[in-house]
This record gives structure tokens, C-alpha cells and sequence, in this order.
């Protein structure tokens, strides 16, 4: 799985679509994020990662986010940049992509990966992220955090499923070969 996304890399299509979506998620970080307070932010700029991980797997999908990540930073910088939010960024893209990557799209999948990244990255690695950046107290932020994650499992599952079933209905227009 991992060469197979790798090999992606030499392909001009594969890095165009990528540049593309990279677009569309600095857009979609710009218009279609609601923030609240200074640790919760609802956005939907998690599609275009989304589309990337399912293409392209795991590895293009890693450094995409990565990548990704400090491009949103340097375009709309808050607060100072902190690289451990680029490596959650990683490891969500890893995460989609080893459970939806060349695999049949089913609702437990998606509901998995959501649920992964949701606990993991979400909940786990970027709550300690802002604890060692502001200080401030894991048991203080995490009902906040819990919460709005909880609110958009269910959101982030359906409108990620559609999604990634249109994307998978012009693959092969898109991808020849995949």
C-alpha cells in the first residue's frame, strides 16, 4: 500500500489533482471555517485531504497534509506556528488513507477513519498541542474540544462519504490506471 501510493509521485496528473485540491482547501479554510473561541475551529477544509487520501494513499496523502499545513500557515498565520500540528496533519492523512486508499468505500470505513482522526488527532495530539503551546490546562480545553468533535462526526461522516462516492464514480476519468 505504501510503495503503491509512493509511485504516485511520478505522475503529472496525480500532482496536478494534488495542486488542485491544495487549492481548494486554502479556499475552503478561508470561506467555510466557523470559529469559536481559541481552541475550537469547524471547518470543512478536511475534503480536499480527503479526496487526496483516497486517490493517492497514505504517503502522497502524508505529505500533502503536511505540506498543506504550513502553506495555510504561512497564507493566514494565528497565533505562532507550532510543528506539531503539521505532524497531526500527517498522521490524519495517514490514517484516511491507509483505511479508505484502494479500498471499496463503505460507510464503516468512513465512520472508522472519521472516528480515528477524531479521537487520535483531533481530540489526543491537538489538545496536547495547544496545552504545551498556551499552558493552559488538558481537563480545561477537552470538554470544548470533545464536543465539537462529537457535533461533527456524525456531519463529517456524511458529507465525506458523498463526497469521496462522486470522487469515486470519475476515478477512472480522473486516474486512468487506478
Amino acid at each position: 500500500m505504501f510503495k503503491s501510493s509512493l509511485s504516485h509521485f511520478r505522475n503529472v496528473r496525480a500532482l496536478t489533482i494534488c495542486g488542485l485540491m491544495m487549492a481548494l482547501a486554502v479556499v475552503l479554510n478561508y470561506v467555510a471555517t466557523i470559529r469559536i473561541g481559541s481552541y475550537i475551529r469547524i471547518g470543512f477544509s478536511f475534503l480536499p485531504n480527503l479526496i487526496v487520501d483516497f486517490l493517492f494513499g497514505p504517503v502522497v496523502g502524508g505529505v500533502f497534509g503536511g505540506l498543506l499545513d504550513i502553506i495555510k500557515y504561512i497564507l493566514t498565520p494565528s497565533g505562532s506556528f507550532f510543528p506539531g500540528f503539521t505532524i497531526s496533519a500527517i498522521l490524519g492523512a495517514v490514517i484516511y488513507g491507509v483505511i479508505l486508499y484502494r479500498k471499496t468505500l463503505t460507510w464503516t470505513r468512513m465512520i472508522l477513519a472519521q472516528f480515528l482522526v477524531k479521537l487520535i488527532v483531533n481530540i489526543g495530539l491537538n489538545s496536547l498541542w495547544l496545552k504545551i503551546m498556551y499552558g493552559q490546562a488538558l481537563l480545561a480545553i477537552l470538554p470544548g474540544r470533545i464536543l465539537s468533535n462529537a457535533v461533527m462526526l456524525p456531519i463529517d461522516v456524511i458529507i465525506g462519504y458523498i463526497a469521496l462516492k462522486m470522487v469515486a464514480q470519475y476515478r477512472r476519468q480522473l486516474m486512468p490506471g487506478i
